[in-house]
């Protein structure tokens, strides 16, 4: 859900500037499912914060439960006092501390990036090679059946992790939990997001325990 101030002109003008001088988000963040790197919150501002700021922008991010459901919503405001507000629900994998500030922390992050146009670009390793950095548009957020299988993706994950069976028949469902995951990039992603970081540590074992065998 979308809604704005009666004129934007001014906060489009800014944006647009902005957006001229706002950098890609460097992925240093580790997805083990994809032996790939993503970009996380703290390194999404870093891209946009200076631009947006010389630009008269800010954006505010507070959460607001509605009807049960928590949402994060997104303005982007301009000293004109214009501004653009988008509303993204939250999806955590249980109703634990860790699992709600996981969660969050995803919603904010494809918040933001999807609010001021911001990419993702690999790290220097590519250039080290001779190749010229990529850049993957990461300002989609997902739709509610994405989220829906993220989170269902992460609960499978758990319940894995935590069975009573032997350590070689847990890596063996976490190879093909990973394998499954590893045909939708963004919902492997936001799955793993909804991990705490002792079940990701596990993950991560079990699927050295499964590779090496």
């Amino acid at each position: 859900m979308t809604m704005q101030s009666e004129q934007i002109d001014q906060l489009a003008a800014a944006l647009a500037a902005a957006q001229g001088e706002i950098t890609g988000a460097l992925k240093d963040s580790s997805n083990p499912f994809f032996k790939s790197k993503y970009a996380d919150l703290a390194a999404c501002w870093d891209a946009c914060r200076a631009a947006l700021s010389r630009l008269g922008l800010f954006v505010m991010q507070p959460t607001i439960d509605k009807g049960g459901q928590v949402y994060v919503v997104t303005t982007l405001a301009h000293s004109s006092g214009q501004w653009i507000r988008g509303w993204l629900p939250v999806k955590t994998k249980d109703d634990s501390a860790q699992g709600q500030g996981s969660g969050l922390t995803y919603a904010r992050r494809y918040a933001l990036a999807g609010m001021v146009g911001l990419a993702q670009i690999d790290d220097d390793a590519e250039a080290a090679q001779g190749r010229k950095a990529s850049v993957a548009d990461t300002g989609d957020t997902l739709s509610p059946m994405q989220q829906q299988f993220a989170t269902e993706f992460a609960n499978a994950i758990v319940a894995a992790l935590h069975a009573d069976k032997d350590e070689d028949a847990i890596a063996t469902d976490i190879a093909q939990l990973n394998t499954e995951l590893s045909e939708d990039k963004l919902i492997g992603v936001a799955a793993w997001s909804l991990l705490n970081s002792k079940d990701r540590a596990a993950f991560k074992k079990y699927l050295k325990q499964e590779k090496s065998a």
